[in-house]
């Protein structure tokens, strides 16, 4: 249920879907900045929960590691399918978000973090899903690029292929909009302003 609020005011809300994220339909008027009432409205809400997405980046050689998989909404949307992203992932129930973190760079990514800093929290979705995700850089040392092995939970058919990119040239390519998605986004803009303290806090 979406929880109560002096600005919402309900007038139903129902379940439409049961899938792995549930739908809502609600109706609902919500106060205006003078206190009246809106008209009345009807949403779909996607409820997809809490989530992590996580940098992986070597402060030693100042390159981070991006995964490639297959993304149907990509597709859909006229992109490339196969797109360039940080790991993420999806809180199991009252999971911590730095073991959701800590978890999904390994099976993503088979790389194992020694230390993780907060970027912040953010709402992708705020016009359709309450997906709420947490934001962080990790700590790790990148190997040499390998063979372009595959990863990811074969019970889930997950496929994801490691990308190690210097952190200056996916600056470069963010800046070229050839990073297409808003995550990694704003995990590189984040890197771009705080990178220089980060690698000296973390090398020291």
């Amino acid at each position: 249920m979406v929880p109560s609020h002096p600005l919402y005011v309900p007038e139903s809300d129902e379940v439409v879907w049961e899938g792995r994220f549930p739908i809502q339909r609600v109706r609902f008027r919500y106060r205006r900045f003078d206190g009246s009432l809106s008209g009345l409205l009807t949403w779909e809400l996607w409820r997809r929960g809490r989530a992590v997405v996580i940098l992986p980046y070597d402060p030693w050689t100042h390159r981070i590691a991006l995964i490639e998989q297959f993304r149907l909404p990509c597709l859909a949307a006229g992109e490339d399918p196969i797109s360039r992203e940080c790991p993420a992932g999806l809180l199991e129930a009252d999971e911590d978000p730095v073991e959701c973190a800590m978890r999904e760079v390994e099976e993503e990514a088979g790389l194992a973090p020694d230390k993780v800093k907060f970027i912040g929290q953010f709402m992708l979705q705020q016009g359709g899903s309450d997906e709420k995700l947490s934001f962080y850089a990790a700590r790790v040392r990148l190997p040499e690029p390998g063979d372009g092995a595959t990863l990811g939970l074969e019970s889930e058919h997950e496929e994801t292929r490691v990308t190690i990119v210097d952190a200056d040239e996916a600056f470069a390519m963010l800046a070229r909009n050839e990073i297409r998605n808003a995550t990694t986004a704003l995990c590189l803009l984040w890197l771009q302003l705080h990178g220089a303290r980060l690698r000296q806090e973390w090398t020291a």
